[in-house]
């Protein structure tokens, strides 16, 4: 399960995984944001925010994940990864590499932190 939240005023979308990732975990996230973007422009940002990463559940959730990704990277300007798993540095690295957001990874309890790096200039 994915819950998805967006803080409006700040128009950051907040994402936290429960459990193994699904295929329809992408497409309720896109229903909650693409609205959002459509009324009120492009994010400021996106919050990854998950203990531990759950995975995905099949390859079509991981081939969903990457649909997600590719239609919404540009449509925001930051991306915070906040998990004490090692797969934040690869989704830093990576992220700052192929997309057009910048990709930042904070432990998991410095949510607040990752919030206020997004805010910021």
């Amino acid at each position: 399960m994915l819950d998805v939240e967006i803080d409006v005023e700040n128009k950051v979308a907040v994402l936290r995984p429960h459990g193994q990732l699904t295929e329809s975990d992408f497409r309720n996230a896109s229903e909650v944001v693409d609205p959002f973007i459509t009324e009120n422009g492009n994010l400021r940002g996106l919050i990854i925010s998950t203990e531990d990463f759950p995975g995905w559940d099949s390859f079509g959730a991981l081939a969903s994940h990457i649909t997600f990704v590719k239609g919404h990277h540009a449509k925001l300007s930051k991306v915070a990864i906040v998990t004490n798993s090692r797969i934040g540095d690869l989704a830093e690295t990576l992220g700052n590499h192929f997309l057009m957001a910048r990709v930042k990874h904070f432990p998991f309890n410095e949510f607040d932190r990752a919030k206020s790096w997004i805010l910021g200039d």
